[in-house]
């Protein structure tokens, strides 16, 4: 049996999840380390095909105290969704419809924000930590602020958010979304945050934080960032490059987050 050689900076490993100091035996890797290296490929592969528990996640949010409602895009499958990217952006024809029925006269009046809930790349992403994000932002948000229902949307891509917030008449949009699966972080969130959503808005036009989750960005320290930058995006009409996120600098008592206006 050949040794492990162990790297010199193995002590470095206890402070990042990366794939370092992983050692060797001969001219390859320790078994132990192409084996961690296949589970952890797995977990990416499952979180991207793996379905999205929606009855789940609106059981979960209806206990929080959310509205909910659901939607699709037009890749009606996973291997859809995945080969055509374009067709998660839009909403399904069938589903618009039946939203835009059960507003009945209402888009006239809008909303501020829409809030859209996608599985993206990782539905494991929106399973763990959709709802906890949500319950962290909630006491940020002032009771004058008119929402949309939660919307939790299938074979959703980014810009979905679009359709959806136009939809609704939304003066912003905050799409919670499954970020693409690394090896290290299988169940990573992302928020992205658009201004007037509409359809054919363009990235440079939204912000984003990425990597919520308890091993990366917190709840608490996203559900502030995200409450700033709603605040902001509301108060000055823009997102997206013009919006520089300045949520570090906020001063604020201990006792108060910030406020939307």
């Amino acid at each position: 049996m050949t040794a492990v050689t162990p790297s010199p900076w193995t002590s470095w490993r206890a402070a990042t999840p990366a794939r370092l100091a992983l050692g060797r035996a001969g001219n390859g890797m320790p078994t132990d380390e192409t084996l961690r290296f296949g589970w952890a490929h797995a977990m990416a592969r499952d979180a991207i095909h793996a379905p999205l528990d929606a009855d789940a996640l609106e059981r979960e949010l209806d206990a929080g105290g959310w509205t909910t409602t659901r939607a699709r895009s037009r890749a009606g499958d996973r291997t859809t969704y995945l080969r055509r990217p374009d067709l998660g952006r839009r909403l399904d024809a069938d589903d618009a419809d039946r939203l835009r029925a059960a507003l009945g006269e209402r888009p006239s009046e809008g909303c501020d924000v829409c809030l859209v809930i996608g599985d993206g790349l990782s539905s494991l992403a929106v399973a763990r930590h959709a709802a906890p994000l949500l319950a962290a932002l909630r006491p940020h948000l002032p009771p004058a602020l008119r929402l949309s229902p939660v919307v939790i949307a299938t074979q959703a891509r980014v810009a979905l958010a679009d359709d959806i917030g136009e939809l609704f008449g939304a003066r912003l949009s905050v799409m919670l979304i499954g970020e693409r699966p690394g090896l290290s972080s299988p169940d990573s969130l992302g928020i992205y945050l658009t201004h007037a959503p509409r359809h054919g808005r363009h990235d440079a036009e939204r912000n984003c934080i990425s990597n919520v989750r308890p091993e990366g960005l917190a709840y608490d320290t996203a559900a502030f960032k995200l409450s700033w930058l709603m605040r902001e995006a509301l108060h000055r009409g823009l997102s997206g490059i013009a919006l520089k996120d300045e949520s570090d600098h906020a001063v604020l008592p201990d006792d108060q987050g910030p406020a939307l206006p």
